[in-house]
């Protein structure tokens, strides 16, 4: 290289934090899927302990324990007070069994399909444009087929969703509304989410038969048996029950923009004048410039269905396409957001 194009070069205009961030997300993440898988927190639940205790207790070496505690530390799901690793907050709430807010099923979910994950798994599904969860195809075609596969996806959904479900009900005034459709509703977090935090709401699951025997086993769990029922059936070709608040959560982000479309359209159709519907996601901005998580969020629909995110612009044109009226965003727990609207 000539001299005079040496002197010539300066110091970076921004330093190179951002381009290690990638790498490091990759290598530091997954520690903390490690710490669960080996029940490091339900270890530390039992108290407070040192590195060589928890290295006895797994019967691991210490620089690779040492290796996943710091990650977690740093993390925020543990804490070091005089050589002591204890639970902090977030991990009593989200990752302890005992917890209604139990997260944990979901990060097994996460565990047990990582492939879909790789490198190799997501440039897959970005050059086929196609999903690549238990070996690519149908995923919700897949859980039908498989039972043990719906049973473990459905507890995974359960897990991650009971947070957002007791907060998005208080987010607004739904004392008026008397029966909640859970369309595509899973285990039936948000309606036993709404029906804890709504006086007189019932609410109805309309999802496939073996989807609604588990949903059956957590309504009871939380003994709401007189207030939220199941209803099988195919939420595209069957009829749906009278209801006057229709709420999706996580279901439009599986399919592209004409399905959910269609799924607007049935439920304006289904509602009586002054039914509401509820779509329950992260949402992007409406720049489609962020946020981060509902960038990977899309990412993860492309290893997982046919969808992807929206914008809170996006779904309210289509609410407004399809005749609702009195159209709000309201931000929820967390990442997540509502988009909401009246059918006149």
């Amino acid at each position: 290289m000539a001299q005079d194009t040496l002197s010539n070069i300066q110091v970076p205009r921004v330093d190179d934090r951002p381009v290690w961030d990638v790498i490091f997300a990759i290598y530091g993440y997954p520690a903390l899927l490690l710490a669960h898988r080996l029940k490091v927190f339900s270890l530390l639940a039992e108290g407070a302990r040192t590195l060589p205790e928890i290295c006895d207790a797994l019967n691991i070496k210490p620089r690779p324990v040492e290796a996943i505690l710091t990650a977690a530390t740093a993390l925020g799901f543990l804490s070091l007070q005089t050589g002591r690793y204890a639970l902090t907050p977030v991990t009593e709430e989200y990752l302890l069994e005992s917890s209604p807010s139990y997260f944990g099923f979901f990060w097994d979910l996460m565990i047990d399909n990582y492939q879909v994950s790789t490198f190799a798994g997501l440039e897959k599904a970005i050059l086929t444009d196609a999903p690549q969860a238990y070996g690519g195809g149908d995923i919700f075609k897949s859980h039908e087929e498989q039972i043990e596969l719906l049973h473990r996806f459905t507890c995974g959904m359960h897990s991650m969703s009971m947070a957002s479900a007791l907060f998005w009900p208080g987010v607004m005034d739904f004392s008026r509304h008397r029966v909640m459709l859970d369309i595509g509703g899973g285990s039936g977090a948000h309606s036993i989410g709404a029906t804890l935090r709504i006086p007189h709401l019932q609410a109805l699951i309309l999802d496939f038969l073996q989807v609604c025997e588990v949903a059956q086993g957590y309504i009871a769990e939380y003994g709401l048996q007189d207030r939220i029922k199941t209803c099988e059936g195919n939420i595209w070709q069957d009829r749906w029950p009278a209801a006057d608040l229709h709420f999706f959560s996580n279901m439009y982000h599986d399919f592209m923009p004409e399905k959910c479309h269609f799924l607007t359209a049935k439920s304006f159709n289904s509602l009586e004048s002054g039914g509401r519907i509820v779509i329950h996601e992260m949402l992007y901005n409406d720049g489609k410039t962020g946020p981060f998580a509902s960038a990977a969020f899309s990412m993860m629909m492309m290893g997982w269905t046919e969808g992807k995110q929206y914008s809170g612009q996006e779904l309210s044109a289509m609410l407004k396409e399809i005749g609702f009226e009195e159209i709000q965003i309201h931000k929820a727990f967390g990442y997540y957001s509502i988009v909401t609207g009246l059918k006149p």
